[in-house]
């Protein structure tokens, strides 16, 4: 029987999460943090409306993700972001100590990889899943912006 829980299935989850977030006027960043594949939390970016330059979909599933299994660290977990992270959000998955980052969109001016952050050394990372969707989602949205 083939796998359906691949990267690309939960990837479109957070795509799904990214939408809601360009719905409400966010910058469309979804995520979803799973465990043993079961997704235990599911965020997008949430800095309009909370008036908080820290809210960014990572870190809104960070802490769900923390919360449900009653501890900090997030070994065993893989989070599944449709944008690559930032250095704050970076910083903050080093310190969850989680397994798997999966991301789609590249930020080649923002991203932890072009600013050099580091990611703990156990973290595994995937890039590019769903990439060019993500990507479409973030130019619409600045589209719109801009007009």
């Amino acid at each position: 029987m083939e796998n359906i829980f691949t990267d690309e299935y939960f990837m479109k989850k957070a795509l799904q999460e990214a939408e809601v977030a360009f719905e409400k006027d966010e910058i469309p960043v979804g995520a979803v943090i799973v465990i043993d594949n079961k997704v235990i939390a599911r965020s997008h970016n949430l800095t309009e409306m909370l008036h908080d330059v820290t809210a960014h979909a990572e870190m809104q599933s960070i802490t769900a993700a923390a919360n449900f299994l009653g501890g900090k660290y997030l070994k065993d977990c893989t989070l599944y972001v449709t944008v690559e992270p930032c250095q704050m959000c970076a910083g903050a998955l080093y310190w969850s100590q989680i397994s798997k980052i999966v991301y789609g969109a590249t930020d080649e001016k923002r991203g932890f990889v072009a600013m050099g952050t580091k990611l703990h050394p156990k973290t595994a990372v995937v890039s590019g899943v769903l990439g060019e969707e993500a990507a479409d989602l973030m130019l619409k949205f600045f589209a719109e912006r801009r007009k």
